[in-house]
């Protein structure tokens, strides 16, 4: 059975009959994981277990955990910082902060491996304006340069440790200050404006980038659909102009920033439309059902390879994660880090 654009939530710490029923259909190819479908590291690996026990070759199972205020698991993980403390120590030292980008990226990454999951919606590639509450600290930095940097090294620790790195929001949404979860943001600069933004992508793709998740942003000025919905942003800009070749990701359908489209299989539709690869439906099990009953065919082919591309390679066990001097080092590394005080002046 091939994998499905669908990629779907559970209710809890265990699979009901009806999470196991959804995550049999061929519509289906990727479940991503909250806070709450989390109880302890030994209940989260047997989780996933059960997960990639329903089908063959098993759905590709996600999380959005990227260090900071966006980290889905902590007990028995290391808590990471947020990427603007990462961006800090590149302006004190910018070796010493691409090194910790790695480092942070390796050991985020390697503890997922460790209990099954095969990728993290990681590194965070928006640019920090100072205007997006949704953003804020997630963000390394406001030069795109400086971006860049930490996003490669970041993502080169990801591939170290056996996962794909996706970055986000595609093409950026540090600019705007509304809250794509509750509102509809709407980004007016002209396309010119917007290059900065996704500088870090370009530099990204060329380092071999294999997903992008995309905004649920209006940029006025270049199309009348969030990003994620724009055949303009998804197949002219980033498949033609930047050359892109990995899987395209929509961030959650059952946010507010995409129901200007209409109800969840418009939105569906939609993406799929626009050239989205997996199509993200979290905390709306309604809708997930509507979709399913409406959506028909088995997806595009070459979308199933990009998602078969991203499963996890093997890893080590956490016991000998934990008694490898890489994990020491890094650990060491991220939790002097946390302990620094800010020793930034007053302006």
């Amino acid at each position: 059975m091939t994998l499905g654009p669908l990629m779907i939530d559970i209710q809890g710490t265990t699979l009901t009959q009806e999470d196991r029923e959804l995550m049999a259909h061929p519509l289906v190819g990727a479940v991503i994981l909250f806070t709450r479908n989390f109880e302890s590291v030994e209940q989260l690996t047997e989780l996933v277990a059960d997960i990639r026990a329903v089908r063959s070759p098993p759905l590709l199972v996600t999380v959005d955990h990227e260090g900071g205020r966006v980290q889905r698991f902590r007990k028995g993980f290391t808590v990471l910082p947020s990427m603007r403390l990462i961006g800090r120590e590149y302006d004190l030292d910018a070796a010493a902060g691409k090194l910790l980008a790695r480092q942070c990226g390796w050991l985020m990454a390697a503890e997922l491996r460790a209990v099954g999951i095969d990728m993290s919606f990681a590194p965070c590639v928006d640019l920090d304006y100072g205007a997006s509450s949704v953003i804020g600290d997630r963000a390394f930095h406001r030069d795109p340069r400086v971006v860049s940097e930490l996003a490669i090294a970041f993502m080169g620790g990801m591939r170290e440790a056996g996962m794909s790195a996706c970055a986000k929001h595609y093409p950026g949404h540090g600019f705007v200050a509304p809250d794509s979860h509750v509102a509809m943001p709407v980004d007016r600069r002209p396309l010119v404006d917007i290059d900065d933004d996704v500088i870090p992508y370009r530099r990204l793709i060329d380092n071999g980038l294999p997903a992008i998740m995309a905004a649920h942003v209006v940029y006025s000025d270049v199309d009348d659909k969030p990003a994620g919905f724009s055949r303009r942003w998804l197949q002219n800009e980033l498949r033609g102009r930047l050359g892109f070749d990995g899987a395209i990701f929509t961030d959650d359908l059952s946010m507010a920033g995409a129901s200007v489209i209409g109800d969840m299989p418009a939105r569906a539709k939609a993406a799929l439309a626009a050239g989205c690869d997996v199509l993200c439906m979290a905390n709306d099990r309604k809708g997930v059902l509507q979709v399913v009953a409406s959506l028909t065919g088995s997806g595009d082919p070459l979308s199933q390879v990009r998602m078969a591309r991203l499963h996890g390679k093997p890893g080590l066990t956490r016991e000998a994660l934990h008694a490898s001097s890489d994990w020491q080092t890094c650990e060491g590394a991220v939790k002097g880090c946390m302990e620094r005080p800010d020793l930034r002046l007053n302006s």
